[in-house]
């Protein structure tokens, strides 16, 4: 049974079977179905926004030698690295460097912070984990439950 509130922040009660748009049973108080359909949208809007903000992250890891870079960012720690050390580490003119590091920070992927001098980089944690998130939020989602692999064998 779907549940309707009445108003932004009221509780939802039940409204009965559904019938009508998006299994949602239509009322004479229009400003209810337009919270709903305001709703889904919103979460089909969202959703999309993952997928297009995972989909160009992913491009941007998709380049071995920033997938190489971001990974040596990430073992680092949150203390990062400055910009020479990376240099140094990875074998690579700085140009190309900053072009590689450039497409990172453009995805959220990597920050830059200048101390003095010098220009430390960072992975950001909590994009990457939101990536990771993303990645796993439905894994298994369309497998049927069953007995798992120890149980079977039993």
């Amino acid at each position: 049974m779907p549940l309707v509130g009445v108003g932004l922040d009221a509780p939802l009660i039940p409204i009965g079977p559904t019938r009508g748009c998006c299994g949602y049973r239509y009322t004479s108080n229009s400003r209810i179905f337009e919270i709903l359909i305001d709703a889904i949208w919103f979460r089909r809007y969202l959703t999309s926004m993952k997928l297009e903000q995972a989909a160009k992250q992913l491009e941007a890891l998709g380049n071995p030698t920033r997938l190489n870079l971001y990974r040596t960012l990430v073992r680092a720690g949150e203390t990062g690295r400055p910009v020479g050390y990376l240099q140094e580490t990875l074998g690579i003119a700085a140009s190309t460097l900053s072009h590689h590091l450039h497409r990172l920070i453009l995805t959220g992927l990597v920050t830059q912070e200048r101390q003095a001098t010098t220009l430390i980089c960072r992975a950001n944690y909590p994009v990457m984990n939101d990536l990771l998130g993303f990645l796993a939020d439905e894994c298994c989602a369309d497998a049927a439950c069953g007995p798992a692999v120890g149980e079977a064998a039993a």
